[in-house]
């Protein structure tokens, strides 16, 4: 991959878009066409996601079959793979290309054997789109099956990228919680079988589901629904599965309000029987450590914030956290400034108030 002229526009062009306050979908969507003039693909997938779980919650794609779409979400959820969008989360490094995850060995992969080769589908770069500590979202380029794959250097190009567009995705939960509209609605209730097909749903779940409609084909289940209740199975799974694991998302609709979905089996049903998925307004626990993450605070400076927003004083949060309470006053005002507030009660209001967090 020659570093040239159109090398570069791209580069500039991607990060002009990253920081241009785009809706996450749509920013994912611009830098991918500008991607491909410098990464030549044949398909790709990319999706935001909730940074607490790395589930997807808005995807985009192009060039992959529809059949092909759910074996590459329970691969990812339920099989025993390398090059995972989790590890790449949460891993040294955020950008890897499957052949080079495998030594150049990608049948050794099942996604590679089972999804990829049969759909002539070779080589996958995957990039975790990462900031302030958490991954924003995930995008995947396919190309046609070949002895060569992804270069070094392509994936360096890539990871070079992948932190303006984590920040630009970031950014966008902010910006658009700003237009939140509250809207009164009680939580809605969906019915699925165990191969995810939708069985029944209550009238405020079609309403909510309707607020989420996301870049999926038409007639199907938004893509967090689909996530939660796959990553249901997999905790069934595992019985050790750590909390990350569990099977919520947080997710912000069209009308800018943040729902949450969280799936589970019906009072007393066995692994294969119905599973129920709940979409409802998210609450202010919810929704704040969320954006607190949004605004790249340090872990002092979360512990902090949480115990403001829970109404503790200088001296008890000095109490609790073990520190002085002069150390808490600093800690706060560079937690301020981060935030762009002058106190506790501007914090309060950013958090709860501007972000459609329900009082």
């Amino acid at each position: 991959m020659a570093q040239n002229w159109s090398t570069e526009r791209t580069r500039r062009e991607v990060i002009r878009l990253s920081h241009a306050g785009l809706a996450g979908p749509t920013l994912l969507t611009e830098a991918l066409a500008r991607l491909r003039r410098a990464l030549p693909v044949e398909a790709y997938f990319a999706a935001t996601t909730d940074p607490a779980t790395v589930l997807f919650t808005e995807m985009v794609g192009e060039g992959i079959p529809q059949s092909a779409a759910p074996l590459f979400l329970t691969n990812e959820l339920l099989g025993d793979d390398v090059n995972k969008f989790t590890e790449l989360a949460r891993g040294p490094t955020s950008v890897r290309g499957l052949y080079a995850a495998t030594g150049g060995a990608p049948a050794a992969s099942p996604r590679y054997r089972d999804i990829m080769a049969p759909v002539g589908l070779g080589d996958e770069l995957r990039a975790a789109l990462r900031a302030g500590g958490a991954c924003w979202g995930v995008l995947c380029l396919h190309r046609e099956r070949s002895p060569s794959g992804f270069s070094a250097e392509e994936a360096v190009f890539l990871r070079s990228l992948a932190p303006h567009l984590g920040e630009g995705l970031r950014a966008a939960v902010l910006l658009a919680a700003t237009a939140a509209t509250p809207v009164a609605d009680g939580p809605g209730l969906l019915l699925l079988a165990d191969d995810l097909s939708l069985v029944a749903s209550t009238a405020a779940a079609e309403r909510l589901l309707g607020e989420l409609a996301d870049g999926s084909h038409a007639g199907e289940l938004p893509q967090v629904v689909t996530a939660v209740a796959t990553r249901l199975k997999q905790v069934e799974r595992d019985a050790e599965a750590p909390p990350d694991l569990m099977p919520r998302a947080r997710v912000r609709s069209h009308g800018g309000r943040w729902l949450v979905a969280h799936a589970s089996r019906l009072a007393g049903a066995e692994p294969g029987g119905q599973i129920a998925v709940i979409v409802e307004a998210a609450q202010p626990r919810e929704v704040a450590p969320l954006l607190l993450a949004a605004y790249a605070l340090t872990p002092r400076e979360t512990e902090l914030a949480h115990l403001v927003l829970a109404g503790r004083s200088t001296e008890a949060i000095a109490a609790a956290l073990g520190i002085s309470p002069l150390t808490v006053q600093q800690h706060l005002k560079a937690m301020f400034e981060k935030v762009g507030v002058r106190s506790r009660r501007e914090l309060v209001a950013r958090i709860f108030a501007e972000h459609d967090a329900p009082r």
